[in-house]
């Protein structure tokens, strides 16, 4: 019987989240304390292209002529990325799967290459909260300086603490119909993965609006658990 020990492979992980969830912000955090890669699909299918991988060609002709590149490419451009040195200590996934046919077909890849999805981590957000969150922003429109309608209003009403002018502007994305209709978009489009993963007994929730502190560690005690 063959005793010797061999390495784990690589774990995979998948962050789900809104806009506003803080998903940039803890996947950096991951890239910093673990070594895990993050990777997005956009930039794989643009450094695919460039380097002229075999996958990269076949993106670049199906974009050329106009065409949506298909799951099979995209499969491609992640295998041959996955193959990489760099993603060596694992990859957190962005962008990929969006679909229960996607989900599917990556879970065949990645077990042709000795690896599976370890942990799906979905970043709960309290909708009405989220929505004051990012709806209540504003800044101002001389210096940059940034308030919020509940969380830091200026000191005095209708002037900047920092430089004194009354003009003030809000983002057209951080309009309240507007956060809305994101989060309710986010929410049909992730229920189908959700119960897919939740299935295959994978799935990990954090609340997202907890102290940034607070959601990075309950991260941290999933990847290391799912590196050991």
């Amino acid at each position: 019987m063959d005793t010797a020990t061999h390495p784990a492979a690589p774990p995979v992980l998948i962050l789900l989240g809104p806009p506003g969830a803080g998903k940039g912000t803890q996947a950096r955090m991951l890239e910093e304390r673990f070594g895990l890669v993050q990777l997005s699909t956009g930039d794989m299918l643009r450094a695919a292209v460039t380097a002229g991988t075999e996958a990269g060609r076949a993106a670049q002709a199906v974009m050329e002529a106009g065409g949506l590149v298909s799951d099979g490419i995209v499969l491609s451009v992640l295998n041959e990325r996955l193959s990489a040195p760099d993603v060596a200590r694992g990859v957190i996934l962005d962008g990929f799967p969006r679909t229960e046919g996607q989900a599917a077909a990556l879970d065949a890849l990645l077990s042709e290459r000795g690896q599976r999805i370890d942990a799906v981590v979905a970043l709960d957000v309290d909708d009405a909260a989220m929505v004051e969150r990012v709806a209540g922003r504003y800044t101002c429109a001389n210096c940059g300086e940034g308030y919020h309608d509940s969380f830091k209003t200026p000191a005095v009403a209708g002037t900047c603490d920092k430089c004194g002018s009354g003009d003030f502007k809000r983002r057209a994305d951080d309009r309240a119909e507007t956060v809305a209709a994101r989060l309710a978009a986010y929410h049909a489009q992730t229920a189908p993965l959700i119960a897919y993963y939740d299935r295959r007994d994978v799935l990990e929730h954090i609340d997202a609006m907890a102290p940034i502190g607070d959601v990075a560690e309950s991260l941290v005690r999933i990847v290391e658990r799912v590196s050991a």
